[in-house]
């Protein structure tokens, strides 16, 4: 699993589930979605073709469940997932 962060550097960005956005993004430009056919991260996670690797649509529903885990009331006692 890739990581946002080098060995002391921080996220400018501290809002919760930003972790998770950061890998995601990182995982979808390096992609060769993105890379060769010059498409956004957006449209290759839509592209079902084979050029997002597995790994991208993990880190888009881990990103979707701590997104859901915000809204959800019982989740302030147990804890937002992905954090």
């Amino acid at each position: 699993m890739m990581k946002y962060e080098e060995e002391g550097e921080k996220l400018a960005d501290t809002s919760p589930c930003a972790g998770v956005r950061a890998d995601l993004k990182m995982c979808l430009l390096e992609s060769d979605c993105c890379r060769n056919l010059k498409k956004t991260p957006r449209e290759c996670l839509k592209a079902m073709d084979g050029t997002v690797p597995d790994e991208c649509y993990a880190l888009r529903n881990s990103f979707f469940e701590c997104k859901r885990s915000l809204l959800d009331a019982r989740q302030r006692f147990r804890g937002r997932k992905g954090y």
